[in-house]
């Protein structure tokens, strides 16, 4: 069955009857009660057959509190809520994808399709709903929150994922016009007396930006929209980031930059035919540092070249200098559509096996600093599409299960994360981690429990005289705020929910410890790269609005 025709067959069993909704009513009598969710759902099925899902349950519960006839019950709708990690850290991420554009790599390893933007295939999940709308960002958006919230998930704090390949290669219009699109959804904005293009800009200039689009003034309506912007992401190359390039980003509102490094050995870079070397990636990772972006970084072992050892020896260099925040592990894998399928037909290429590929990075997960995530160990490529090595997408599991088997344990932030545990907030202790990492001394200030569980942190970072120039002077003399988190289920903007870290002032404690430790090291200023939908917090804060960040006089 298609993706949009398995969509219209849930749609058409969960749409909610009567006798559906008294099925509901009683399903979630059952499940308050302290009955199995999935158990109580199976041992009463539909009179036609089928089964009411989590989101008929979830969209049910919602009716029966605005119609009067249900309490309001927290603990009721963590239980039925579907698929809740994706909200346990905080946040809800939505997924958006750009259109086909070409893109100045030639990597040997990229699949092409010229249905999709390169290096995507079209059966990847977040591939097909942007097919399906046609890459349309508006409707991506929209509906991506409605189908979050019809799973029970608060949306009021969103952190919008552009994904498409080299972001940077697009033309400036087309990603201002993208980006306003994706904020208008997040308005709920209708176009009523607000000028802003509906339209895709055409074809017709190059890197021009149409004056129409009023990006500040749509920002601004976001400070206080029902699905506030806590983070806006985008992916491109190393050797697209200079000053200009930043600068551009900060206007768009962007606060974390994802880079394909793949590799830090040039000859392996060179004969996949990357199109940049090492030092790219170490001049572009000090400048986004230096401008206060998230960083994070794309690791691919198994490329042409690579063996098992020399990618353990690698990933090693991943902690010297470069320091990312956040990590993407992408095993390399050999698709019909690539040019490396080629090498394999003459047998210059080999993928490994999925055993060899656990093994790896079983070996390596242990070595992964305390501040940084690990957002992915694999692609989410469909094994359909797969040659040969590799065709599991639960590798982190398998990985986890050999670390267990081993004794060994990883330390990365999600690893850490105090997701949906209540936490005690008199426990938890501060921790500083000190490191080096492009020019400039890093701060990893954290909140963590007695059993080493991270509740919140904050990432500051403090130039030296030799970080490289951002040419922008809200940042001149100034200590760095590169990001502040706090754990837990997302929680609604104002809403407290007791045991939770969320809400009970461990940001501001965080914020507080920063500027401390920047005053004791000579700055004068703290600038935050806030996002949209945080400015609110940092201006209550005694930030100040500046061109392209909130600043803080410490003196």
């Amino acid at each position: 069955m298609e993706f949009t025709e398995k969509r219209q067959h849930w749609k058409k069993i969960n749409a909610l009857t009567p006798k559906k909704l008294e099925l509901a009513h009683f399903l979630l009598n059952k499940i308050r009660e302290g009955e199995d969710v999935m158990t109580v759902i199976r041992r009463h099925p539909l009179e036609g057959g089928g089964y009411l899902n989590k989101a008929a349950l979830v969209a049910a519960y919602e009716q029966m509190i605005a119609a009067g006839t249900m309490e309001t019950d927290t603990a009721l709708l963590e239980r039925i809520r579907m698929k809740p990690m994706r909200t346990l850290s905080g946040v809800t991420t939505v997924t958006v994808l750009t259109k086909p554009y070409p893109c100045p790599g030639k990597c040997i390893f990229c699949p092409t399709d010229v249905r999709m933007p390169k290096s995507y295939l079209p059966d990847e999940p977040g591939a097909m709903r942007a097919l399906e709308h046609q890459f349309d960002p508006f409707t991506q958006v929209e509906s991506r929150i409605r189908a979050l919230k019809n799973l029970g998930h608060p949306t009021d704090k969103i952190e919008l994922l552009i994904l498409g390949g080299t972001w940077s290669s697009y033309r400036r219009d087309y990603q201002e016009w993208f980006v306003a699109r994706c904020f208008d959804a997040m308005n709920e904005f209708k176009h009523e007396g607000h000028k802003v293009h509906e339209e895709e800009p055409k074809e017709n200039s190059v890197n021009s930006v149409p004056s129409v689009v009023n990006l500040s003034a749509i920002h601004s309506l976001n400070e206080a929209a029902p699905h506030r912007n806590v983070g806006l992401v985008i992916e491109t190359r190393p050797d697209e980031i200079n000053p200009d390039e930043i600068k551009w980003l900060r206007h768009l509102g962007v606060t974390k930059v994802q880079m394909g490094a793949q590799s830090f050995n040039d000859h392996i870079l060179e004969i996949n035919k990357r199109g940049h070397d090492v030092e790219s990636t170490r001049q572009a990772t000090a400048l986004l540092r230096a401008a206060g972006f998230k960083i994070v970084l794309h690791w691919m072992p198994n490329l042409l070249g690579a063996t098992p050892q020399s990618d353990r020896e690698d990933f090693a260099r991943l902690w010297n200098d470069f320091c990312p925040d956040e990590i993407k592990i992408y095993p390399n894998q050999l698709l019909a559509n690539a040019e490396l399928y080629e090498y394999w037909q003459r047998g210059e290429f080999q993928p490994y096996t999925t055993e060899e590929l656990v093994d790896l990075i079983a070996d390596i997960k242990p070595s992964i600093p305390k501040y940084c995530r690990v957002n992915r160990v694999i692609r989410d490529i469909p094994g359909n599409n797969v040659v040969e090595g590799n065709r599991r997408t639960s590798l982190r599991q398998d990985v986890h299960e050999t670390m267990k088997k081993r004794g060994t344990t990883c330390q990365c932030i999600r690893c850490r994360e105090v997701k949906g545990k209540v936490i005690e907030l008199s426990s938890l202790h501060l921790d500083d981690q000190v490191y080096q990492a492009g020019k400039a001394e890093e701060h990893f200030i954290s909140f963590v429990t007695p059993e080493d569980g991270l509740a919140g942190f904050i990432r500051l970072s403090l130039p030296s005289n030799d970080s490289p120039e951002t040419g922008m002077q809200d940042l001149n003399g100034a200590a760095l705020i590169r990001e502040v988190h706090v754990y837990g289920q997302s929680l609604g903007v104002g809403v407290e929910k007791t045991g939770a870290a969320q809400h009970v002032g461990l940001g501001t404690r965080l914020l507080e410890e920063a500027e401390r430790i920047a005053k004791q090291n000579g700055f004068g200023k703290l600038a935050v790269i806030a996002a949209v939908g945080t400015r609110q917090y940092y201006l209550d804060r005694g930030f100040e609005r500046g061109d392209y960040y909130l600043v803080k006089s410490i003196h």
